[in-house]
């Protein structure tokens, strides 16, 4: 596929100004490093002229990730790999095998010149070399790499014999160099790239595997996007040869979120088809190799989730977490899979520390997912060793703990008290932002402890705040929260305050539209005249509908108490109100029922997806018992409404 001109041109365009092998940065360090090198200028006959010394960029490095390493490493594990097989050919590649660092590798080449063959097995090699190092070691070892003048001359050859290159060599060549950090603005990578991007019909699929893992990483220049969708071009037609997982996932990783659905399709049911020769390495690659493209594939995400839940114990906690997370990035939901994780987890407690516990919690409480073994075995160590959390630390579990609206049962006034010990000793120097979300957090589980509110209610913290609400909208929701707090739930105020203060914080209601299913069944169920539709409660709390009961008779003395309260608000709740696979409530829906009731109401909730399911006599039924829990369903029930009429418009208030 020719997508530039070729030649001589083509070679004079990839070198005409740019330095041969000049490096950006040294991302991992952030330390500038200023080195000496070489420019070069081409001739007609592509030879080599006086050199001018200029001082280099910072080398970049580009890290991996956790999901990355096993395509990155059988690129270069193969590479490698081909080595013993040349040993017997020539002695070069046996010395090439016992070099430990980069500077090895080119003080071999002062016995051994570099040829055209060497040259992908040269910057493999120096690859390989370095992966094995710690940060620190790396970053010398690369400085003196890029110093050494024989790397100068590997550059050359490279591009120099990039033309007469395998295929094969020209990817592994194009990986290496980008992964030492060579800058993807140098003649040398772009030489490559365009030599790759004139001969990218001849690449087999190995090939084009180490070709996908390594544009992947390569920022989206004019060349590098024109290469991606050179690649998903000639994907369409190569799928079908492709029989192995991990260069599927390379391929699927690369051609990345912009591809068309249908190419994205076709990866995925390619996958698919090979789902029985899945590792369990391959299942959690799976996962974040559709998330790289963006595709929720259900039947190929159903078949990994199981894999991964009958051999989670296989897994690291990394990979655990990258599954979670791919999962909450595609709106994935698996509850056998979220279930197996979370009781693995809590069997095998004792060995995960405080912080890998609250990043699988977070990510959990992010899918909307309650473990609750796992938070009552957490709760027990708070309680146990409530000393052991850092600030973030603590904030993250009353989130957790909050949102989630997880009941510790006898546990909760042991762990109330533990985090509020810890919360205090952190209140000399806790900026106001962080009180005022703890507080809030705290007030989610119906807990206000008196230091911590009585710092909050000062004049000057408030003040800070409410000016940090005109341009934070989650400000301004936690300080209308507690507006709440302090007029219905009526925590103790401290003795510095006589009355609650005046926040004058309004947040617009969620623009929720009346159910006018439900409206229409209760109405079936109790009349005309004792319904109310459309209250909004609060300025922020939407009734899809109020019953008002008559006052005690002598028909309705029979009736519990609860049965005879005088306003029942009929509301209808999303999936998104409850934890995944339950009908727990969530903060939200939590703070809204607590709420109700100290307004006065008996909060009736009905989940939209039961309702959505089910025929109109089958709905009527529903409410009937949804509204009446301890009376049959007898049809068409008039309750005469003996509320005057002043009452009846839409109210605001109790």
């Amino acid at each position: 596929m020719s997508m530039y001109k070729s030649g001589l041109d083509m070679l004079r365009c990839a070198l005409r100004s740019t330095s041969l092998w000049k490096c950006d940065s040294f991302i991992l360090t952030q330390t500038s490093l200023c080195y000496k090198s070489r420019s070069f200028a081409v001739s007609s006959q592509l030879e080599r002229k006086s050199t001018q010394g200029h001082t280099l960029k910072q080398a970049r490095y580009y890290c991996q990730s956790a999901e990355d390493v096993q395509i990155k490493q059988t690129a270069a594990s193969t590479e490698t790999n081909e080595l013993p097989d040349k040993v017997e050919k020539a002695p070069f590649y046996t010395h090439l095998q016992n070099c430990l660092c980069p500077t090895d590798v080119l003080d071999t080449l002062k016995k051994f010149p570099a040829s055209q063959q060497h040259v992908s097995s040269i910057f493999s090699r120096m690859w390989e070399s370095s992966k094995r190092m710690t940060d620190e070691q790396r970053r010398c070892e690369l400085q003196l790499m890029f110093e050494h003048p024989l790397f100068e001359q590997v550059c050359e050859r490279a591009m120099t014999e990039a033309w007469r290159m395998r295929s094969e060599d020209l990817a592994y060549s194009l990986l290496a160099s980008v992964n030492l950090g060579v800058s993807q603005n140098t003649r040398l990578v772009q030489t490559l790239l365009r030599v790759v991007q004139e001969r990218l019909n001849q690449f087999d699929i190995r090939s084009l595997s180490v070709l996908a893992s390594c544009i992947r990483e390569m920022e989206n220049s004019r060349n590098v996007q024109a290469l991606r969708e050179a690649l998903r071009l000639l994907l369409k037609d190569r799928i079908p040869e492709i029989q192995s997982v991990v260069f599927l996932q390379s391929m699927m990783r690369a051609v990345g979120k912009n591809s068309p659905i249908l190419l994205k399709k076709q990866l995925a049911t390619k996958a698919l088809s090979l789902a029985d020769e899945f590792s369990p390495p391959n299942t959690q690659y799976m996962f974040s190799s559709l998330a790289a493209m963006g595709l929720n594939f259900k039947p190929l995400l159903d078949v990994c989730s199981k894999k991964i839940a009958e051999n989670v114990h296989e897994f690291p906690f990394g990979r655990l977490l990258s599954v979670l997370k791919s999962c909450h990035e595609l709106h994935y939901r698996n509850y056998t899979l979220f279930s197996s994780i979370s009781e693995y987890v809590a069997n095998t407690f004792d060995m995960w520390s405080n912080k890998q516990v609250i990043l699988l919690l977070v990510t959990f409480e992010n899918l909307s997912f309650r473990p609750v073994i796992l938070l009552d075995a957490f709760a027990e160590r708070i309680i146990q060793r409530s000393n052991s959390l850092t600030l973030k630390d603590l904030l993250s579990v009353l989130k957790i703990f909050s949102l989630l609206n997880h009941d510790l049962k006898e546990k909760k006034t042991e762990f109330l008290a533990s985090v509020t010990m810890v919360l205090e000793s952190y209140l000399p120097k806790l900026p106001p932002t962080d009180l005022l979300k703890a507080v809030h957090y705290l007030g989610l589980l119906e807990h206000f402890p008196r230091a911590p509110l009585e710092k909050l209610l000062q004049k000057d913290t408030l003040d800070q705040l409410l000016q940090k609400a005109k341009q934070l909208d989650k400000i301004q929701r936690w300080l209308h929260t507690l507006d709440l707090f302090l007029r219905l739930d009526k925590p103790r105020l401290p003795p510095s305050l006589t009355s609650v203060p005046e926040l004058h914080i309004t947040v617009p209601a969620h623009e929720v539209k009346v159910n006018q299913e439900v409206l229409s069944a209760v109405r079936s169920i109790v009349g005309t005249d004792a319904l109310q539709d459309n209250v909004l409660e609060q300025s922020i709390y939407l009734i899809d509908c109020v019953i008002t009961l008559p006052h005690q008779t002598e028909e309705t003395s029979a009736l519990s108490a609860e049965e005879c309260a005088r306003r029942i608000a009929v509301f209808c709740a999303p999936p998104t109100s409850f934890c995944f696979g339950t009908t727990h409530p969530r903060a939200s829906l939590a703070i809204k029922l607590r709420h109700l009731e100290k307004l006065g109401y008996k909060p009736v909730v009905v989940p939209v997806l039961e309702l959505n399911s089910k025929t109109e006599e089958e709905k009527i039924e529903l409410l009937q018992k949804l509204i009446f829990p301890a009376q049959e369903p007898t049809g068409t029930q008039e309750i005469p409404n003996n509320r005057p009429k002043a009452d009846r418009r839409k109210s605001r208030g109790p």
